[in-house]
């Protein structure tokens, strides 16, 4: 292990260690996107390779794809799957209803397509992105580079008629180009501060034209698995309205820690 996780890190990671008990053999599994998911695709590899499991993961971004495949899961396309047992991913920001904000690493698009393609969806989190009102966290939009300022402007036309305190919008770049999503398209980040009625916005960004999809998750989420400092992990499921907690140990050996890049 190279030196000691932060206790984000250990959050992170009891999170994703305890999200992999709900995958079973011969499961199709969505594989999430971002720094709390590749934790999890880490800790589904090692039972891939030490323990037998059996599954086929659909990836949600190219760069999980290769993670996958780097620690030994078999990778099909959504298509070749058809449906999904369950999809494990991380969230930026979710609430009490377990509506999230995602797409902070820019795969919002195929992250949607995955987790509605399911019968369950985890979300893993450390507790710093439970939030009493979604919005803090930029809201990303993808849309179609064609027309992309139009896009813009009649986004930020509409937030006039919305719930929500900022109204300001910026596109997304990486270094001095735009961002592109792994479909070709740019991602608008709306900073609304706080956002009163998520589902109406939801359904309002949709109608604009050049706007593909955007990061908010409505009914989508059963349960949140999230993570504390010390080791400990809440199981929170909207459907029974119930919490679970447990306490994980660490392994400073544990192989999982090496050669993180993300």
């Amino acid at each position: 292990m190279t030196g000691e996780l932060s206790p984000i890190d250990k959050a992170k990671f009891v999170a994703a260690k305890k999200s992999v008990e709900f995958v079973e053999d011969g499961m199709r599994v969505g594989l999430g996107t971002g720094s709390t998911a590749a934790w999890m695709v880490r800790c589904l590899g090692e039972l891939v390779r030490e323990d037998g499991l059996k599954i086929r993961g659909v990836p949600t971004s190219t760069r999980t794809a290769a993670l996958a495949r780097e620690v030994g899961i078999e990778v099909i396309s959504l298509d070749e799957a058809r449906w999904l047992d369950v999809t494990i991913d991380g969230a930026d920001e979710f609430d009490a209803e377990f509506n999230l904000i995602k797409g902070g690493g820019g795969a919002l698009l195929q992250e949607k397509i995955v987790a509605t393609a399911s019968d369950r969806m985890i979300v893993i989190s450390d507790v710093s992105k439970e939030v009493e009102n979604l919005g803090a966290f930029p809201l990303p939009v993808e849309v179609i580079p064609f027309g992309w300022q139009t896009s813009k402007a009649l986004v930020e036309e509409m937030l006039d008629s919305m719930d929500v305190l900022g109204q300001s919008s910026t596109l997304r770049m990486n270094g001095d180009s735009p961002f592109f999503t792994d479909e070709g398209n740019h991602i608008i980040d709306l900073h609304l501060t706080r956002i009163g009625n998520p589902r109406q916005l939801a359904m309002v960004l949709n109608q604009i034209p050049g706007v593909v999809e955007n990061g908010l998750f409505i009914d989508i989420c059963d349960t949140v698995i999230v993570g504390f400092g010390d080791g400990r992990v809440q199981v929170r499921d909207i459907n029974d309205d119930s919490v679970e907690e447990d306490k994980l140990e660490f392994v400073d050996s544990d192989n999982l820690f090496t050669d993180l890049g993300d």
